[in-house]
């Protein structure tokens, strides 16, 4: 039975709060082909499931308590679990830049096509780059690192605590570093290789000014760059999910 039903309602929403802003934008669970009743039905399971571990970090900080304090709560908790979110979101964000920076160095200028994960126009080769790594991601079981950071946050940034604009604009200063250098690792071999054919491509239009080398030639880009993509895609999308656990934990 339990003896404090309205702290325990309290404190359970505060658990929701922190979990409910990771899922927000975290990515798979944020899509817009997720509807947004699932997001809170998972959001509010995982709250259920983790009270019981937070319960003496959470029940105290809230039982009794002011109203204008619990607002506060509310406010630091859903900032922090936002930017908890948004470090795994820039991450697969990242492989929709280097699937844009791929299509264009092997010449897939294709006309942008409906997004499989979100409702906006995307390249086709980014939008199947992105969808086959966070599947990966997902097979990996990555949220569940997600989930475990989010019971650890507590200790890392207790409850009442006022959040550190600062200390989380470095945070996300810092993924952002990261996954760039990590993301332009990944495409190196494809914009080294669109940078030799172009500049090969230029010394023979020199030497033959009179044939229309780019219409000759644009095939040739395409087919090479898919057969390196053909070669490469396995090691790829492996690096991309082994770097998540170094971005995330790090």
């Amino acid at each position: 039975m339990i003896s404090d039903p309205e702290g325990t309602a309290l404190a359970l929403f505060i658990a929701f709060c922190r979990i409910g802003g990771c899922m927000m934008v975290l990515p798979g669970f944020s899509s817009a082909r997720v509807p947004m009743q699932i997001r809170f039905f998972v959001s509010f399971a995982l709250a259920l499931a983790l009270l019981p571990i937070l319960w003496d970090t959470i029940y105290p900080r809230v039982s009794g308590g002011d109203p204008a304090v619990y607002m506060r709560l509310i406010f630091g908790e859903v900032l922090i679990g936002t930017m908890y979110g948004l470090i795994a979101r820039i991450y697969t964000l990242g492989m929709q830049f280097t699937g844009s920076i791929l299509a264009m160095s092997i010449g897939f200028s294709a006309p942008g096509g409906a997004d499989i994960l979100e409702d906006t126009s995307e390249n086709p080769l980014a939008s199947f780059l992105s969808f086959s790594a966070l599947m990966v991601l997902f097979i990996l079981d990555f949220h569940h690192i997600v989930f475990k950071a989010l019971a650890d946050s507590y200790t890392i940034m207790p409850l009442g605590g006022d959040p550190s604009a600062q200390k989380m604009l470095i945070t996300m200063t810092d993924t952002l570093a990261q996954v760039f250098m990590i993301m332009l690792r990944l495409a190196s071999p494809f914009l080294i290789y669109g940078l030799m054919f172009n500049v090969a491509v230029g010394l023979v239009n020199k030497l033959a000014p009179q044939i229309p080398l780019y219409f000759v030639s644009t095939p040739y880009l395409l087919m090479g760059g898919i057969f390196l993509m053909y070669l490469s895609i396995a090691a790829f999308i492996r690096q991309f999910a082994g770097g998540f656990s170094a971005i995330f934990l790090g």
